[in-house]
């Protein structure tokens, strides 16, 4: 046979290791890096002033620079915005969560989306970590607004095309939408975590009936066990009564939510499980808003340890509080701006 006729052999792809495990079995798909980093001048991401780490960490993990933006005040407080480099026909992804002070950096989110749309960007995803107003989703009282669509609309007005948000208060809030979004969970990067702790009697635990969803498909992933705290107001100034419904005696107890703001609630029901005959109280939840007197509710409290992720930045006293644990979601991030930007499925990032 003649030898340029010949089938080459192509030795079979390596799996990169580390000390023998394969890479890709040690770490799970969001915190992985990208196989190469691609050279496109037509993706880029931009941030402004809400959350600059959380955009940085996931420009670092695609390998891409953090675009360039002159955000400052006018001398009465009006928000300037003005992008400094070339956008024309991009795909732009605008990193913004709109935490506080909530007005005003959703103002400026509404600028630089306008900014960009004028500057003729090819298509603008929103990335909002943290939906604000996203609590104000019905009409629960007479002559009140239904805030989260609002917010909704001017986002859709402003220019953009697609929205990225992590744990939506309300996951129906997707609908007040009239563009394409999706709807991140935090929990990979979570359960992660807490599977690390190797807990033996572990039960998860939703603070109120509104999170039993939540609570139930975490628990599934963890395969633990699943209670519920009820709790009551007996009058209008009555403090609430908990009542625990699941077994939690003699268990490890971890109370999971979307949002930490007052730690009121949290709080309390951790007295509730352990006044149930509850071993340690742990708590994990995505969004760090803890104002008012929520670190010092915290480190009073009897929780072990209070795991958020970096969707909010923390507060100065919340950095100092040793109970508050703060886990990246860049990873998980950056693999769906990846997947939005080359058009394949985000729902791999998953559990």
């Amino acid at each position: 046979m003649d030898a340029a006729a010949k089938t080459s052999v192509v030795p079979p792809a390596v799996t990169p290791t580390d000390g023998g495990t394969p890479v890709a079995q040690q770490r799970p798909l969001s915190e992985r890096k990208p196989q190469r980093a691609r050279q496109d001048d037509k993706w880029k991401i931009f941030s402004g002033t809400a959350n600059d780490a959380l955009a940085k960490a996931i420009c670092e993990f695609l390998g891409l620079p953090l675009g360039q933006a002159c955000i400052s005040k006018f001398s009465d407080g009006e928000t300037y915005v003005q992008i400094e480099e070339n956008v024309r026909g991009a795909d732009v992804f605008m990193v913004q969560p709109t935490c506080d002070p909530v007005d005003v950096h959703l103002m400026q989110l509404l600028l630089l989306i306008d900014a960009l749309k004028r500057a003729s960007a090819r298509r603008i995803t929103v990335v909002i970590p943290y939906f604000g107003y996203a609590r104000q989703d019905r009409k629960d009282k007479p002559r009140v607004p239904i805030s989260s669509k609002l917010v909704a609309d001017l986002l859709t007005t402003a220019g953009a095309d697609r929205a990225l948000v992590v744990d939506l208060h309300a996951p129906q809030i997707q609908g007040f939408f009239n563009i394409p979004v999706d709807h991140l969970f935090a929990s990979p990067v979570l359960v992660d975590y807490f599977r690390k702790k190797q807990f033996p009697d572990l039960t998860v635990v939703s603070p109120d009936a509104g999170g039993v969803e939540r609570a139930r498909f975490f628990a599934k992933k963890m395969d633990s066990a699943l209670a519920i705290v009820d709790k009551r107001r007996v009058e209008m100034d009555v403090t609430e009564v908990m009542h625990v419904i699941g077994d939690v005696k003699g268990r490890t107890c971890l109370i999971l939510d979307d949002i930490i703001d007052t730690a009121g609630t949290l709080v309390k029901t951790s007295q509730a499980l352990l006044e149930a005959g509850g071993r340690q109280v742990y708590a994990c939840a995505t969004h760090p808003v803890l104002s008012g007197p929520a670190i010092e509710r915290i480190s009073r409290s009897e929780l072990a340890e209070v795991v958020v992720t970096n969707t909010i930045p923390l507060t100065e006293a919340g950095r100092g509080e040793p109970k508050v644990k703060v886990l990246s979601i860049a990873g998980l991030i950056g693999r769906a701006i990846q997947s939005i930007h080359e058009e394949t499925s985000v729902s791999r990032l998953f559990l």
